[in-house]
């Protein structure tokens, strides 16, 4: 087998590969191609039937598939035993995992046993050089893991020269999910789950789940209307509610409005929120530090209601409507009402 490739850890539940995997891929395929190396892909679970369609359009060209119907769900010991064993022999430079739950879990363990350095949260990944300020020996085509640090007063570019894999995980929705090739076609490699994960890795048993969506989805909603901590309440929330269902919109917030009581967390967008790309965002009463500008910045088309004119937003905003949102809100309403058919 190849080594020093780039690989993308897949999660895979009823049948799909999750967005976020998909999404890594797209950066992957990216990465992968800046270096001159392989795309590769490895899916840990049981009935992995049809993996390979959904991920070849998006430029991988090799696939592991570790199939036992003890690995479903998912469970700390055996998802960790197989990266863990399989990297060892593979040896890629770099892998990729989202900072779900499960990426959260597994990407710790398997860079801890690895020795490998991991980076959390990551708002963008990059190929290039790095001089190491001490001793002045230049690495080449570094994976470059770029996140706002500080409580996001600084972005922070983090290298790992010499451990391997370097190691990042990635918020679902962060990175663009676009396909390669629809036409692109890989090697699928079917591993021997007996060869990576023992019988004593198996001492969780999950007897039950009860797995609820979430009511909210913010994510894919063309129109957000977003709230900070300039709402200045729970009830001036209700505001934004009305002209988010006046519009057929979503309500998003920032953290500071969810840590205020103002909404719940899961409609705070952000770098410790989620990250949208709707066609319209309105921005009502938010003055837009970093880590609200990563979850939002690539909205289409951006409007900021804010009564102060100096809100670091409005740098990134198309409109700017300078006032007090208890008076420009009742309005923009009452207008949206009169003319939306």
């Amino acid at each position: 087998m190849d080594q020093n490739n780039l690989i993308v850890y897949l999660e895979f539940e009823d049948s799909r590969v999750a967005d976020v995997s998909l999404e890594l891929l797209t950066k992957g395929r990216v990465l992968a191609s800046r270096l001159g190396v392989k795309l590769e892909a490895v899916v840990v679970g049981d009935d992995l039937t049809g993996v390979e369609e959904q991920v070849f359009p998006y430029g991988v060209d090799r696939l592991y598939k570790v199939s036992d119907k003890r690995l479903y769900p998912y469970t700390s010991n055996p998802h960790s035993a197989v990266l863990i064993n399989l990297f060892r022999e593979i040896k890629p430079q770099a892998c990729l995992m989202g900072a779900t739950c499960i990426g959260r879990d597994l990407g710790p363990r398997v860079s801890s046993c690895l020795h490998s350095g991991l980076t959390a949260d990551c708002t963008a990944l990059e190929i290039g050089d790095h001089t190491d300020p001490k001793t002045g020996k230049e690495y080449k085509d570094l994976l470059l893991q770029i996140r706002p640090a500080f409580g996001g007063n600084i972005v922070a570019t983090i290298v790992n020269p010499e451990c391997r894999p370097q190691m990042a995980t990635v918020r679902e929705g962060v990175m663009k999910k676009e396909i390669f090739d629809p036409n692109h076609k890989g090697e699928v490699v079917e591993l021997d789950a007996k060869k990576y994960v023992s019988d004593e890795d198996f001492v969780v048993e999950i007897l039950d789940r009860h797995i609820e969506k979430s009511k909210i989805n913010i994510k894919n909603s063309p129109i957000i209307v977003a709230g900070g901590y300039g709402v200045g309440s729970k009830e001036n929330f209700q505001l934004l509610h009305e002209l988010a269902d006046t519009l057929g919109a979503e309500v998003g917030a920032s953290r500071a409005a969810v840590d205020a009581g103002f909404t719940e967390h899961a409609r705070q967008i952000g770098q410790t929120g989620v990250t949208v790309r709707p066609k319209l965002y309105i921005a009502c009463g938010i003055s837009g530090q970093i880590q609200h500008i990563a979850g939002m910045q690539d909205s289409s088309i951006i409007i900021s209601i804010n009564n102060d004119p100096a809100a670091p937003i409005n740098t990134i905003a198309d409109y700017v409507i300078t006032g007090n949102l208890e008076e420009v809100v009742p309005k923009l309403i009452k207008y949206y009402k009169k003319n939306s058919k």
